[in-house]
């Protein structure tokens, strides 16, 4: 699940238990690539229909900025600079029992203050800027205009510079997106809006709602059509329903950052207000119907397999079939319809609202998901309100930045396949597949012990585990973008035209075998992920590298760190949703009610525990939401603990930076979170990210392990030592 989650729009493919439910992935792409929110996986969202609804579950849930890793930079001069343990990141001022985030990363939060383009920075960000020149430079050779290109050389090649070419953008002003717009004001009644609303889901923008292919849950080898809740621009449903004082503001700023667009647009002051209290006015209906971030977390509560009239029945103001055969599923007989109520609320919207308005809301949203493709005016303003207003960015990431996620994004395969093959190593590869086993050998050993857990759901519980498959480093098959015609100049119409090419591949897997060979993020990305209903766990090549692996690092802080993650995704099959889901990946009740009755008391610990931390001076985390998290961070610390001891076979490593291999272990563990961040996106974290914050999930995990305790020698009393502990895994 994911290390970090989004912190703006959620990504276009439908999901359930995502935490954050926006208008689209665009958004928050490109909310992203301004602001900086090194946000894992979902750094590289994709436009409407891009991914099956499991991923932005997966995303939301099981994907954790954590992930396995190899020596992959080990012949550049800045992979020697990073290690998976520094020492002089520790600040020997600090008690680790009193607090050991601040032990294990005082020295390196001084020395690391938040760059001006960021909201957060840590040592996953400085990963993935590692990883992000390596793909620049890729693309710069790639962009060379040379007859001796291949092909894929020149769809990246070309989708890059078009994007950096903001010179072009600015004397084009709104001419590429014009075509759009005119269709949207073209609107003479309400019954066209299927129309333009299918013409801006092909080009990635998706208003109201999300819609892909996914899984059913209960029978995870059919592939079905999924149909979710959307349309938001704030980051999740509860900001428009907030009343303390911050976000009062924030509303009032985000409808002043609407009228500013409207503006942008050629809109009086008069008209352009007027036109972003309509927008805000048909979110918070949308809102209303929506399902908050914690009900998203239960499967069971966002999967009704419905029949496409019974859809009809919940909105007939909108024509379903027609939207349905636009995007190539004429026929289709039944769907997962996630959150009845809010398909109700959109239909509340279509009747209760004027024809113009609803012109405004998709003008909105198609300005928004587009902004990083449109003038440098359109981009300013939106990265003011997502980047600085929401999350503290005080200046827009470089150009250069930006138009490379972008790029990975679009064409995650054909950028994806150049960084493989400059960066995969075997060795790394090798004895990364050795902690993945080891570290299920450990799970195994653990589920058998357990005291709360009846033989009958124990040998259940191995089977899923014995089930789960290993996806680590790179992928088995790669997409062909031979149809996709990429124009140089063309920024606006490349965007277009690889989304729809997303959104024609996800809905053609519907009716399809289910392939578990797919990823659901790019090789370059750090980050990695368990998928409940493929039953597996996903490393991509991106995270395979210090500091959360080095090969050079002795096996106590490497189990620390990748071992942890490995056993964090892991545990993933056995947190209060992935429990939920059986070996083949079906949503179905393998637990007996003893059992159950036993796990549930055991999170409710994790619950409590969680939802003492504040942040942001007042905003308190809530532990109903980083449930899944906090019982996968401290399952996987602990399988990781245990697989270091059966490595070390009872010998004692000498000290190494005066420090024993147990102590070196936990320190592994807490270098990886270093992070500093705005206090604007702390909180924004603490309201919407299904993950605790950094220090949290490192002290929330540690203050429930004796072993921590003991080798720190920590006392009765002390922030470190919780009691009652929780422990679930």
């Amino acid at each position: 699940m994911p290390l970090k989650s989004i912190t703006c729009k959620s990504p276009s493919r439908p999901k359930k238990r995502v935490g954050i439910h926006l208008r689209s992935a665009a958004l928050h792409g490109l909310a992203v690539a301004m602001v900086g929110l090194e946000t894992g996986a979902m750094v590289r969202t994709k436009p409407a229909g891009s991914r099956p609804k499991l991923y932005y579950w997966i995303m939301g849930l099981t994907i954790v900025r954590f992930g396995v890793v190899l020596s992959l930079f080990s012949a550049l001069a800045s992979a020697q600079k990073m290690s998976g343990f520094d020492a002089g990141a520790l600040d020997k001022n600090a008690d680790p029992c009193v607090n050991f985030y601040q032990y294990a990363c005082g020295g390196w939060l001084a020395a690391n203050p938040v760059p001006g383009d960021q909201s957060r920075w840590g040592r996953f960000d400085t990963l993935q800027e590692r990883n992000r020149t390596i793909l620049q430079g890729i693309l710069e050779t790639a962009s060379a205009n040379k007859p001796t290109r291949t092909a894929v050389e020149q769809k990246i090649g070309d989708y890059y510079a078009s994007c950096m070419d903001t010179k072009a953008l600015d004397q084009k002003g709104l001419a590429a997106i014009q075509p759009d717009l005119d269709r949207i004001n073209a609107m003479e009644n309400k019954p066209a809006l299927t129309g333009v609303v299918t013409s801006l889901f092909r080009i990635g923008s998706n208003p109201f709602f999300r819609f892909s292919s996914e899984p059913d849950a209960k029978n995870s080898a059919e592939i079905i059509a999924g149909l979710d809740q959307g349309g938001l621009g704030l980051p999740d449903r509860d900001y428009y329903f907030r009343t303390d004082e911050k976000s009062v503001e924030t509303r009032r700023q985000y409808v002043a950052h609407l009228l500013k667009m409207f503006e942008l647009l050629g809109n009086s002051t008069d008209v352009a207000a007027k036109r972003a209290e309509a927008v805000m006015k048909i979110e918070t209906t949308l809102a209303k119907g929506s399902f908050d971030a914690v009900t998203r977390r239960d499967p069971a509560a966002v999967y009704h397999r419905l029949t496409v009239k019974e859809l009809i029945s919940l909105s007939p103001g909108f024509d379903w079939e027609k939207f349905f055969e636009a995007v190539g599923l004429p026929g289709m007989q039944s769907l997962d319809v996630s959150v009845p109520p809010f398909i109700r609320a959109m239909e509340s919207v279509i009747v209760e609202t004027s024809l113009d308005d609803i012109k405004s809301y998709l003008t909105a949203t198609l300005l928004t998901d587009r902004s990083i493709i449109l003038p440098s005016k359109f981009q300013e303003e939106t990265f003011d309100f997502y980047g600085h207003v929401l999350n503290g960015a005080k200046e827009m990431r470089a150009r250069w930045k930006r138009c490379t996620d972008q790029t990975d994004a679009q064409l995650p395969d054909a950028l994806g396949q150049r960084f493989v093959e400059k960066t995969l190593g075997e060795e790394g590869m090798k004895r990364t597949h050795e902690m993945v086993a080891a570290l299920e050998k450990a799970l195994g050993r653990d589920i058998q012990a357990l005291d709360w857990m009846t033989p009958k759901t124990k040998e259940a519980a191995m089977v899923k585990l014995r089930a789960i498959m290993n996806k680590v480093g790179t992928k088995d098959h790669w997409l062909d973008y031979a149809s996709i015609h990429v124009v140089r100049g063309d920024a606006y119409g490349n965007y277009a035209r690889t989304s729809e090419f997303e959104l024609h591949r996800q809905l053609q897997k519907i009716g399809k075998p289910f392939d578990r060979t797919d990823w659901q993020m790019s090789q370059p990305t750090v980050n990695a992920y368990y998928d409940p209903q493929e039953n597996d766990i996903n490393f991509p090549a991106g995270i395979l590298q210090p500091p959360f692996y080095d090969n050079k690092m002795d096996d106590a802080v490497n189990f620390g760190a990748i071992g942890a993650v490995i056993g964090h995704e892991l545990t993933h099959g056995f947190d209060d949703q992935g429990r939920q889901f059986d070996a083949q990946g079906n949503l179905r009740d393998w637990w007996t009610e003893q059992d159950a009755k036993a796990f549930e008391q055991r999170a409710d610990c994790l619950v409590k525990e969680y939802s003492s931390f504040t942040v942001a001076g007042n905003v308190k985390l809530n532990g109903k939401l980083t449930l899944g998290e906090n019982t996968a961070d401290n399952g996987g610390l602990r399988i990781a603990y245990m697989a270091l001891l059966d490595t070390l076979d009872g010998k004692e490593p000498p000290k190494r930076d005066g420090l024993p291999a147990v102590q070196r272990f936990f320190l592994g563990w807490g270098q990886v979170w270093c992070e500093n961040i705005t206090e604007e996106s702390a909180r924004l974290q603490a309201q919407t990210n299904p993950h605790a914050l950094s220090e949290f999930r490192v002290n929330g995990v540690v203050s429930n392990m004796p072993e921590f305790q003991k080798a720190f020698s920590c006392k009765i009393g002390q922030s470190m030592v919780r009691y009652p502990a929780c422990r679930v895994w």
